[in-house]
Parts: structure tokens; C-alpha cells; sequence
């Protein structure tokens, strides 16, 4: 069983940062991509960023240009930096990550509000 913890969430005013991180319980590389998901109020939950084993990245159009994510092999962690926040950035953010044998797995999540 993979455990992903995420942190980071908080209070921001618009136009702030925050970073978000996810610890996996066990190593980086046995993911075929890991990635970020928020979930407003009375929303469902979408894709913000992802970010495959080789390397590569996918954004949400709503925050390309503004967020960015990465990844620490070493401390099998993924971050996601997030600038130039608006309100409606405020929602759950989650962390996911796929295995190569299609395993899905979920953070609890970490909320994000941003006051305008």
C-alpha cells in the first residue's frame, strides 16, 4: 500500500504563493506519473498538473504559466509551486500518483484558500 502525504496549504492573499508538497511512502520511480488535483465546493475534482517518469509535464490551462510542477527523487517527494494565486484557486488540492501496473493512489489532501 502507497501512502502520499501533502502539506503546504494555507491562507493566501490573491496574488500570493504557496508550495505544496507530497510525500510518497515509497519510492518516486516506482511511478508511471505522479500529479495535483483540486476539488472546490460543489465542484468535481480536477487536473491541475502531472508529471510523467520521463519527464514529462501537463497543465490545466487555468494555471499554466502560474504553476509548476517537480519532483525530488531523493526525498520521493512532488511539488507543486504555485504563484500569482486567485480565489478561484481555493479548493482541495491532492496528490496523486499511478504505478505502472495502473494502481491509482490518493493524498487525504490539503486545502488552499486564497482572499481577494
Amino acid at each position: 500500500q502507497v501512502q502520499l502525504v501533502e502539506s503546504g496549504g494555507g491562507l493566501v492573499q490573491a496574488g500570493g504563493s504557496l508550495r505544496l508538497s507530497c510525500v510518497a511512502s515509497r519510492s518516486i520511480f516506482s511511478f508511471n506519473a505522479m500529479g495535483w488535483y483540486r476539488q472546490a465546493p460543489g465542484k468535481q475534482r480536477e487536473l491541475v498538473a502531472t508529471r510523467t517518469s520521463g519527464g514529462n509535464t501537463n497543465y490545466a490551462d487555468f494555471v499554466k504559466g502560474r504553476f509548476t510542477i517537480s519532483r525530488d527523487n531523493v526525498k520521493n517527494t512532488v511539488a507543486l509551486q504555485m504563484n500569482s494565486l486567485k480565489p478561484e484557486d481555493t479548493a482541495v488540492y491532492y496528490c496523486n500518483a499511478i504505478t505502472f501496473m495502473q494502481d491509482n493512489y490518493w493524498g487525504q489532501g490539503t486545502q488552499v484558500t486564497v482572499s481577494s
